[in-house]
């Protein structure tokens, strides 16, 4: 057994006291030979890592290693996303300050990670919950506010009544906090907002360039969700029926159904719904909106079978033929996409048709159908009809039309629409980064100066969020109330709190100048280093971290500090390492400790019902998490680093299973034992005898192989190759050193600790890191010998084995010695006979 547990030990204590893995921004290397490669920020959470999370720790390692090798200047850091909810939810639990928690925790993943043996520059160690980092989260969010992408505004938001704060649409899974896991509700409440809509189209438009997941891509395009239509004004009638100053502006993509609008709604939370609903009315709009209020988004639209609403009281006059049509509220409609209010054409649109079933309201056809719109839908395109001006007209015509009217009439105009809403950035938190504003009476909202930044978080007794929309902050009065930065008069500091994405959103800059108190990046380090090169993380963050990073990176572009457009070059998502729970029948999970197995079969314990075995995410509930430290002890940290990688292709989730672990750490020994054979100086690009000749061959097989996979990230098939070698090589008696050492260097990416103990039993005195990745000659790799398959008029018949030269004559004699030859053309004429040297011989009879 090869002694990892000195081993390892040994050569992390050696890179960490020789730096050997620390960046610099050498000009000796032109921008086509620097690298930066990076890992999703982790959040330090008090779980620590399990197995899953270093296997794109592992990936990039492995990737970096092969790139030092192969001459680049490397930056690879690592840092911690440290601001988030769960720190201050257990300090809510146990009055223990989230800070202290937060740097235990940090202690431990740190542990956690050095212990694997990851060549970080821990130099550049970041952590977003230090004020000398988050200060410049906070001068990001100034030039956001200075260049009016930062609003406040009284906005209904997700509420999660457990944790007691809003929620952006992202944090919300199916209407559940993504937290927490308590229902969503909807509460108005006074929120910091982005303008992340403002950067819509340049978000769509510039992920061509992406070298991304389609996936990933489609996912982001589906999410800002960029429509054209038409914004068009429905001017509100009074009680009689005459028009009043007040508009209703709707947008639609299909302004050319006009004429078939038959009724408005408008969501519970429209701004102007107190004036639309009567005194009649009253009552049972309000008693509405507060049952609207308890449910989440997703039961409102997906989950909703059965429709519901109720009557305003007011109505609206259809702009373009005058009639009078009523005004519902109806929590269908959100009021996050579009206006918050729609027009509603039942005969084409089904949740519309249903809507207008149940509450009796006119059902007027607009598109030639193929079926009686009274007893369904007609969702497919046809010629107008019922529609003035527009009968007779394509779908394409009659809206170019449609707009010319509006336009005309002052009425509507053509408009571009996102499902992406502008983004909720506060927090009625403590453990987030305070926003520095001030609230002045006299100048208003006022920045703090950018001198006095960071504004830091003061020390509180309690972090209880107040429930009423403001933050645990709100009750320190001296730290609250301050002197205005414009007037010198009294004022208030904003309370609210950033959300935890904002110190994530630009942490791959401050890795480049992690020390600079200037800046938050020299520009010309800036410029040695990005974009980011590979960036590796899970899919899950498609919508979240990497839309708002964009987001942000957008705007330091349009300010003149970053270089380039987008931050992140190249994307790969690892798959997820999962493991194996128990499921009963009716498909609910049973936790590991709580089955029994007899004669192969699973039973509960609790009930005795038999269980399937099923692959399922590794969670505490479950108790199916393996804990990488235990591994670690047990395997070594290089047998826990190949096994994630030989599991599969790093981008499929695949289940861990130890037994493979133990063959991985075999395959180590085993490299082990054989580094204690003895090594000639024989000359392998020479003549050699038979057995070298044979080792040669899979060796120079091996370089080529495990270049090109380690290159491409197929590190699976990689160690394969590598297996392959150790299997031969293992039957030598002795073995060329030259050829040792080229495999000792291969393998040390993979298994750094043992590549860099092996190295130094060859009599190398420094690390391996930066030593030339081996090359071999591509004619090592040709074979002596092909199979050639013989057919018969297309069908395989027989095979047979000769040199790989043979020339096509004595290629054809030899296929028609073979017994397939003889068996499948007896009696038969040939006809022609195809020979392609090296394959195949075909003959074709008759």
């Amino acid at each position: 057994m090869y002694p990892f547990q000195n081993i390892e030990p040994k050569w992390q204590k050696y890179w960490e006291e020789n730096k050997t893995f620390r960046a610099k921004e050498d000009e000796k290397f032109p921008k086509e030979k620097r690298r930066y490669v990076l890992d999703m920020f982790p959040y330090p959470s008090g779980a620590g890592l399990h197995v899953g999370h270093p296997e794109g720790y592992t990936a990039t390692d492995i990737y970096c290693r092969y790139l030092r090798m192969n001459g680049y200047n490397v930056l690879h850091p690592m840092g911690y996303d440290a601001f988030g909810l769960p720190a201050e939810n257990y300090a809510i639990k146990t009055g223990t300050h989230p800070a202290t928690t937060t740097f235990q925790n940090i202690d431990h993943f740190t542990q956690q990670i050095k212990a694997l043996g990851f060549s970080y520059d821990w130099d550049r160690c970041v952590i977003t919950c230090t004020p000398d980092y988050y200060k410049w989260t906070q001068w990001i969010f100034l030039q956001l506010y200075k260049k009016g992408l930062a609003y406040e505004a009284e906005t209904p938001i997700n509420w999660c009544p457990s944790c007691l704060t809003g929620l952006a649409n992202e944090e919300v899974k199916e209407g559940h906090c993504d937290r927490c896991g308590a229902q969503v509700t909807h509460k108005v409440i006074r929120q910091w907002i982005l303008k992340i809509t403002a950067y819509g189209d340049r978000l769509l438009e510039d992920l061509d360039g992406l070298d991304w997941p389609d996936s990933v891509k489609a996912m982001q395009r589906n999410w800002i969700g960029r429509s054209e239509g038409a914004e068009v004004d429905f001017t509100v009638a009074d009680k009689d029926g005459k028009p009043t100053d007040q508009k209703l502006r709707v947008y639609t993509t299909r302004c050319d159904t006009l004429f078939g609008a038959t009724y408005m709604v408008v969501s519970p939370e429209h701004p102007l719904i107190e004036k639309l609903t009567t005194a009649e009315q009253k009552d049972a709009v309000t008693k509405y909106r507060e049952q609207a209020a308890k449910k989440s988004d997703l039961e409102r639209t997906d989950l909703a079978k059965d429709k519901t609403g109720v009557f305003s009281g007011s109505y609206a006059i259809n702009p373009v033929n005058g009639k009078l049509i009523p005004i519902w509220v109806a929590d269908y409609v959100l009021i996050s996409y579009g206006t918050g209010a729609i027009m509603a054409v039942p005969a084409h649109d089904t949740r519309d048709w249903d809507f207008a079933k149940k509450f009796n309201l006119p059902i007027i056809e607009v598109l030639k159908s193929e079926v009686d719109v009274q007893t369904q839908a007609w969702t497919e395109d046809g010629v107008h009809v019922n529609s003035e001006f527009l009968d007779g007209l394509n779908k394409k015509d009659a809206i170019a039309k449609m707009l010319e009217f509006l336009e005309e009439k002052k009425i509507g105009k053509k408009a571009v629409n996102y499902k992406l809403r502008d983004w909720v950035f506060s927090r009625q938190r403590y453990w987030g980064e305070p926003i520095p504003l001030v609230h002045c009476p006299k100048c208003g909202t006022v920045a703090v100066p950018e001198s006095e930044l960071p504004l830091q978080l003061p020390d509180v007794k309690t972090y209880q969020p107040t429930g009423t929309g403001e933050s645990p902050l709100a009750g320190i009065d001296s730290w609250v109330n301050c002197k205005c930065p414009q007037c010198g008069g009294d004022a208030r500091r904003e309370t609210n709190t950033m959300p935890q994405w904002a110190g994530s959103c630009w942490y791959y800059l401050r890795y480049l100048d992690p020390k600079n108190d200037k800046a938050f990046c020299d520009k010309k380090t800036e410029n040695y280093w990005m974009p980011v090169d590979l960036y590796v993380g899970g899919a899950e963050h498609a919508v979240l971290h990497l839309l708002y990073a964009r987001f942000w990176h957008k705007v330091l572009y349009d300010l003149g500090v970053v270089s380039t457009k987008e931050p992140f070059q190249r994307l790969i998502n690892q798959g997820m390492i999962t493991s194996f729970a128990f499921q009963r029948k009716n498909k609910s999970l049973v936790a590991v400790d709580a089955v029994t197995e007899k004669d192969g079969k699973f039973y509960a314990n609790d009930d005795n019902e038999e269980l399937e075995r099923v692959v399922a995410k590794m969670s505490k509930s479950l108790k199916n998490v393996v804990n990488p430290d235990e591994m670690i002890k047990t395997y070594g940290a290089d047998s826990v680093r190949m096994y994630e990688m030989f599991m599969g292709p790093l981008t499929v989730s695949k289940p861990w299973n130890t037994q493979g672990l133990i063959g991985v750490n075999r395959f180590l020994d085993k490299i082990w034992q054989v580094s204690d054979k003895p090594m000639s100086d024989v000359d392998i690009t020479g003549k050699v005898e038979a057995d070298v000749a044979g080792l040669r061959k899979t060796y120079a097989k091996t370089v080529a192989k495990v270049t090109k996979d380690t290159a491409s990230l197929d590190f699976n098939t990689a160690i394969s190759q590598m297996m392959i070698f150790i299997n031969e090589a293992s039957k030598m008696n002795s073995i060329p050193k030259a050829m040792w050492e080229g495999f000792v260097l291969m393998l040390s990416p993979y298994a750094p600790h043992l590549g860099e103990e092996l190295w130094s039993k060859l009599g190398h005195k420094e690390s391996n890191a930066y030593e030339s990745w081996p090359t071999f000659s591509e004619e090592f790799c040709v074979e002596d010998t092909k199979e050639i398959v013989v057919s018969v008029n297309g069908k395989v018949r027989d095979k047979f084995t000769c040199a790989a030269d043979t020339p096509k004559e004595e290629l054809e004699n030899l296929a028609k010695q073979t017994e397939g030859y003889k068996k499948f053309t007896d009696g038969k004429t040939v006809v022609k006979v195809i020979v392609v040297p090296g394959k195949l011989v075909n003959i074709v009879v008759k």
